[in-house]
């Protein structure tokens, strides 16, 4: 391991939490951080008690693979998943932007140069990028995380916060954000995903930028905590996961989040919408709030309205197509 390299240039803080993984995909990973052009890194790693692969292993793996930087790797004293590890990551980095850092992508070498040259000349909060798509094999699936997922939409400028409290088009592993913003929004949410609300709290604080280039291959596989319906196996856990972990979401957000006006309406009226998918979930009426609210997001008021009182089989073809990214 080497120190920095004299440099005038900020320090990038790459956060990365490690959780039962494919030391092959975590080789790959961390070899893609060593060659980043960019000359001030330093690299913060979590292993979140993983009961197959040991510690032992995966401190040997970073020990071997970065050499052009330095590093610190410890490991939780309890499993705190990845939202836990990932915002005790950044309580404890140092430096003026942080880059969050899966265990099983790849980066290109240009990547935080390039991210960081735009966050500055954009004076963002937050700067993301499109990916190509990869398989467990490393093989280019899709040469956009567009063609992978229809309902995704990068979006750049201010005033996004209202998009982003019901869906995100930030990508964690693609993000730079600025390490004052992102220390300032812990404690975070427990309902969403720490990209996520790392972006909708950027959002809330100035300017997110969305850039159209491929600077991550992302490996979408099996195992992926963000594939789309994840855990969704029918009805009742489409219920569970989809709607009512969405209605906790902004309930938190209502009584935790620090917002203006504007967006405090419409957190209200988000809750007003989410507690009638619930009602229209269970059959128990809600239906014509769901459809009033539907600007929040159409196709989310469509596909439930339709299959709320579907049979199960019909539930599960429609599943499936979404799935398949077919919805």
């Amino acid at each position: 391991m080497k120190e920095c390299m004299q440099t005038d240039k900020p320090r990038i803080a790459i956060l990365m939490a490690v959780y039962e993984p494919n030391l092959e995909w975590l080789r790959e990973q961390l070899i893609s951080l060593n060659e980043q052009t960019y000359p001030n890194l330093y690299l913060y790693v979590r292993e979140d008690c993983s009961p197959k692969v040991s510690f032992v292993e995966i401190e040997k793996c970073v020990k071997e693979c970065i050499t052009a930087f330095p590093y610190e790797i410890k490991r939780n004293a309890e499993n705190l998943g990845s939202n836990g590890t990932f915002e005790l990551l950044t309580q404890e980095a140092e430096g003026e932007y942080f880059a969050y850092c899966d265990q099983d992508d790849v980066w290109l070498p240009e990547k935080l140069e390039v991210l960081q040259r735009e966050i500055e000349a954009h004076k963002a909060q937050l700067v993301c990028s499109d990916m190509f798509i990869i398989d467990g094999a490393g093989r280019q699936t899709a040469d956009s995380i567009t063609k992978v997922r229809r309902h995704h939409v990068f979006c750049s400028g201010e005033g996004l916060a209202e998009k982003l409290v019901f869906s995100n088009f930030v990508t964690g592993c693609t993000m730079l954000i600025r390490a004052d913003i992102a220390k300032a929004a812990i404690s975070f949410c427990p309902y969403m995903v720490h990209d996520h609300y790392l972006a909708l709290y950027a959002a809330n604080n100035g300017r997110i930028v969305s850039l159209p280039d491929r600077l991550i291959k992302y490996r979408i596989h099996g195992g992926n905590q963000t594939e789309m319906m994840a855990g969704v196996v029918d009805k009742a856990s489409y219920g569970r996961i989809r709607i009512d972990e969405a209605l906790e979401k902004m309930r938190w957000l209502e009584e935790n989040f620090s917002y203006d006006s504007e967006l405090k309406e419409v957190i209200r009226q988000g809750k007003v919408w989410l507690e009638a998918r619930q009602k229209n979930w269970h059959r128990q009426g809600g239906a014509k709030t769901v459809w009033r609210y539907r600007g929040f997001n159409k196709a989310v008021s469509c596909f439930e309205l339709v299959l709320s009182s579907a049979p199960n089989w019909l539930f599960q073809l429609a599943l499936a197509m979404k799935k398949k990214n077919l919805l």
